[in-house]
């Protein structure tokens, strides 16, 4: 959907990624021959790497601070609801890990969003939950999220860092930041992290693995849960977690945590052996809604869908010297605008966050205001 407004701003909104990492339905991407064979077309013998530019024919038509919003906007079931809704602490923190598991999306293998230009933002609402990110950092880049539900009374805050390494056969990104889901009308502040994403190119495939803890000091409960990536030659779709939730004073099991994020999760409780399906995908990405424009004139000219709006529009009618000339476009005044800064002594402050580094927690991303307004793009119900 393209729409104009602002001074002309024009937006592009496509369908969200759905939790296999599938691009959306008005969007196909060429195949990896053709990918292939049009990075080798713009790569020259001896020619310096240092600012090349990734070809349109490997992107999607979403930015990456649209996917990591898409996470916490984005669903059919609002799980989020229900960890404020649960009867006791015990209730609330398996909705909890329920919830964090429902932001599991893999991307799909050969084709990546664009990277955030330093300053772009992201700003959707879905009901009463508001939703808003901004690039922080482009080197390393770093991407902050706030969201508030004024009807639920919740508060989100996470922040991303993506630090890849690179292990011959594959690519494994560590994401580093902390991630709050704070229910303040039970006093309640979760703390969580995200697993690490894996490419790997023997055989193509993409996945999340690795370790992810979730804690609530007030109440003493914590989870720990294992992604597990499938064998060799295992199937599309077998996306395992397992894992358990636990009393942190005692260190005792309560239920243990066993399935595929991409289907069905169960919790055994230890007690009395009873299982109980916590998280079904099915139910929270059967039915995901495009977002519209509600409000023309409120988007920002640093808004993602208006930043990539030409870049987007060449990919989806497959005009690929209209998408490089357009992406190139918006690359090159990015370098043009941190040389000014350079030269003029200036450094780049967020509009919407204050952030801070440090070697031993990384980076922490502080949202200015204490809620999120009602976006002008927002999510239908």
């Amino acid at each position: 959907m393209v729409s104009e407004g602002n001074d002309n701003i024009q937006v592009v909104l496509t369908k969200p990624l759905s939790v296999d990492g599938d691009v959306a339905a008005d969007y196909k991407a060429p195949n990896l021959v053709q990918r292939m064979l049009s990075l080798i077309r713009n790569i020259r013998p001896g020619s310096d790497l240092t600012n090349f530019q990734l070809p349109p024919l490997f992107n999607i038509p979403k930015s990456q601070l649209q996917c990591f919003g898409e996470s916490a906007y984005c669903f059919s079931k609002n799980l989020l609801q229900q960890c404020n809704n649960a009867e006791n602490s015990l209730d609330r923190f398996t909705s909890v890990v329920a919830w964090s598991i429902s932001t599991t999306r893999s991307p799909s293998f050969g084709v990546a969003p664009y990277n955030p230009i330093l300053g772009e933002t992201h700003h959707v609402s879905r009901g009463s939950l508001n939703v808003l990110l901004e690039q922080v950092s482009h080197h390393p880049p770093v991407s902050a999220l706030h969201a508030t539900d004024e009807k639920e009374n919740i508060e989100l805050i996470w922040c991303q860092q993506p630090v890849p390494k690179f292990y011959g056969t594959r690519v494994e990104a560590e994401v580093l930041g902390k991630r709050q889901l704070k229910l303040l009308n039970h006093g309640e502040t979760y703390m969580m992290n995200s697993p690490k994403l894996m490419i790997r190119f023997l055989p193509p495939r993409v996945d999340w693995i690795g370790k992810v803890k979730i804690s609530c000091q007030e109440t003493g409960l914590e989870a720990e849960l294992c992604y597990i990536t499938s064998s060799l030659l295992g199937r599309r779709g077998e996306h395992r977690v397992k894992g358990k939730i636990y009393q942190s004073s005692s260190m005792k099991t309560l239920y243990e945590v066993e399935g595929y994020w991409s289907s069905i999760v169960k919790a055994k409780d230890i007690n009395s052996g009873k299982e109980t399906i916590i998280y079904d995908a099915k139910e929270v990405f059967s039915e995901l809604k495009t977002p519209i424009v509600k409000d023309l004139q409120g988007i920002w000219p640093t808004e993602s869908t208006a930043v990539w709006s030409e870049v987007s529009k060449g990919i989806l009618s497959k005009n690929w010297t209209k998408a490089r000339e357009a992406k190139s476009t918006v690359e090159d005044n990015q370098r043009k605008l941190a040389k000014e800064r350079v030269s003029k002594g200036e450094t780049w402050v967020p509009n919407h966050f204050t952030v801070s580094d440090s070697k031993e927690d990384g980076w922490d991303c502080s949202p200015i205001q204490e809620r999120v307004p009602p976006a002008p793009i927002v999510v239908p119900l």
